[in-house]
């Protein structure tokens, strides 16, 4: 019997897990489950019902529990209540134990309050010895079980949130992101976009996520393109290729008289292949004593 999968998410701009419904009878898109995780119980809601669904690494897919009930809701907001109260008394402790290299980000309790995870940020590449913070904490909440969990700096931006560099009232990791892809500086110069580190540096100090958006769109026109430096044929004659703009397939091709033109794609051909196949026609036309045989084939004009 083919199992029910449904995809499941435990933050408004989360990752989106796989779950086994099939117990569950009637499950639909936006109802609130409760599930078993790694990190204990979670109440996430339902975003997708998931059709072929590839097979887990890990062997199976863990189980949904149960619908969420009215008293689950109600105890998910009580719990998430005390989140800001127990923020400020890991700082306040971490203050006190001298942690200077540990920023702590964000307090966040499963639904029934039976874990918390305090998400934290270290300016050092060095492990930092936690375990008096947890103790100490874990005394203030007993009926919890306390996590310390190391976040990156992207991860950081996305929880506080805030104005992205380019002015949106929003960053996009804050406001759809779910995911992060690496970035590299080949993106950004594959694009045409400045190095300068304040041009292509997000708020949380790594290169932008929205450098990967166009990447791909930039690399399939650049395939169809000659490179900056080839030599090409306009109707204006021979040139070189002194810029590339793959938004609009066009280049500007600097002639020796002409100067500097725009040109379309359609309206220049490769210098390089056409005198690859001028070489190769007369090479074919030789015959064995490095006479041409076109000749021979021309008629005699007397």
């Amino acid at each position: 019997m083919q199992p029910i999968i449904v995809g499941v998410r435990f933050q408004e701009i989360g990752k989106v897990y796989h779950f086994d419904a099939s117990t569950v009878e009637g499950i639909q898109v936006g109802d609130r489950v409760i599930v078993d995780t790694a990190r204990g119980h979670q109440l996430g809601e339902v975003t997708q019902l998931v059709k072929n669904p590839e097979h887990p690494h890990d062997g199976t897919w863990k189980q949904v529990e149960r619908r969420a009930t009215p008293r689950d809701l109600v105890l998910r907001q009580t719990w998430q209540n005390k989140e800001i109260e127990a923020l400020i008394d890991c700082r306040e402790r971490t203050a006190q134990l001298r942690l200077h290299n540990v920023k702590i980000i964000a307090a966040e309790f499963n639904f029934d309050g039976s874990r918390l995870s305090l998400m934290y940020n270290s300016e050092t590449e060095e492990k930092v010895e936690l375990k008096s913070l947890r103790q100490d904490m874990g005394k203030r909440y007993p009926v919890s079980q306390i996590e310390m969990r190391q976040i990156g700096p992207r991860d950081v931006a996305k929880v506080l949130g805030g104005m992205g560099a380019c002015g949106l009232e929003k960053r996009c990791c804050s406001k759809f992101l779910t995911e992060f892809s690496p970035i590299s500086i080949k993106m950004a110069k594959e694009q045409g976009i400045s190095l300068t580190p304040t041009e292509i540096t997000g708020m949380c100090g790594r290169l932008r996520c929205c450098l990967y958006y166009e990447y791909e769109n930039y690399l399939s026109a650049r395939k169809e393109l000659p490179k900056r430096g080839k030599r090409v044929k306009t109707p204006q004659g021979e040139g070189k290729v002194s810029y590339v703009n793959p938004i609009t397939m066009a280049i500007v091709v600097d002639l020796p008289e002409a100067g500097k033109i725009e040109y379309t794609r359609d309206e220049i051909e490769p210098w390089d292949e056409l005198e690859a196949l001028r070489r190769k026609s007369q090479e074919s036309c030789q015959n064995k004593n490095g006479e041409c045989d076109c000749d021979k084939t021309k008629p005699d004009k007397n």
